[in-house]
């Protein structure tokens, strides 16, 4: 564990890349984040920092509604509470490995409620107990044609979904 709290968006970007090369990496989060969502990491890391940076240090940056582009996503991948809640212990266990304070307390707490207010006005279902976020065997989509897996220097970059271009084009 890094002793370091989290002190700006330097902090926040690495923080979301390392996220989101385990997300990505993920049987469960892996095919939604780029087989549906065909998520275009370097159109959506700026909003995602603008989101976490907003979210940690009041900065005002985004000013978007977080909740229509999964309410869209949920149309095309039925997103289970089981999603919400991988993403969640995965945010976690990035959040504790990288950084330790007030700040990462709270990025944890925001996590937390995030994941909870998205399952339960998508799903129409609460997060399931912790212990219950392991993966199945297979997600909403056929796992074993999801292949490729993305690191740190390989993000996916073609053309983003519907859901990810309207997202980045209405948040910037």
């Amino acid at each position: 564990m890094n002793e370091a709290d989290i002190v700006g968006r330097d902090d926040i970007e690495a923080l979301l890349r390392d996220f989101y090369g385990r997300a990505f990496d993920d049987a469960l989060l892996g095919p939604v984040f780029i087989d549906i969502a065909q998520m275009n990491l370097d159109e959506h890391l700026p909003v995602m920092c603008d989101f976490w940076e907003t979210a940690l240090f009041h900065a005002g940056l985004y000013r978007g509604n977080a909740l229509a582009p999964h309410q869209v996503l949920h149309h095309q991948a039925q997103l289970t509470p089981r999603h919400f809640r991988r993403w969640l212990a995965l945010w976690r266990a990035t959040v504790h490995e990288r950084h330790h304070g007030p700040k990462a307390e709270l990025a944890d707490l925001q996590a937390t409620r995030i994941a909870a207010a998205m399952s339960r006005r998508i799903t129409g279902q609460p997060l399931p107990h912790d212990g219950e976020d392991d993966p199945p065997e297979q997600s909403v989509v056929d796992v074993a044609h999801h292949t490729q897996r993305w690191h740190c220097d390989s993000w996916p970059s073609g053309p983003a979904s519907r859901v990810g271009h309207s997202w980045v084009s209405e948040q910037r």
